[in-house]
């Protein structure tokens, strides 16, 4: 399931083209629950893409640095150490 959640979000759809609308203050985040699959992969020359698909095809892709990577792989490990998630 994709959820997303768009703020101060207004468009202007003319002659088959969308233009913006309004101040610039819009701001949106994505959610996807339920994931079936999920990779991590090189992207380009220094970063690092996650992607997470849905039963749907839904999909959401997240470029991140090594470091914020590295963060990533130390909150699971921590998580792997003091829950029970992974049993």
């Amino acid at each position: 399931m994709l959820n997303l959640n768009l703020d101060s979000f207004m468009v202007e759809l003319k002659d088959g083209s969308i233009k913006n609308v309004g101040p610039t203050n819009k701001s949106a985040s994505a959610k996807l629950f339920d994931v079936e699959s999920a990779e991590a992969r090189a992207f380009g020359d220094g970063q690092v893409k996650i992607v997470a698909t849905d039963a749907s095809g839904n999909e959401v892709q997240i470029a991140l640095s090594p470091d914020a990577a590295e963060a990533v792989v130390d909150d699971i490990e921590s998580l792997r150490e003091e829950s029970g998630i992974f049993e």
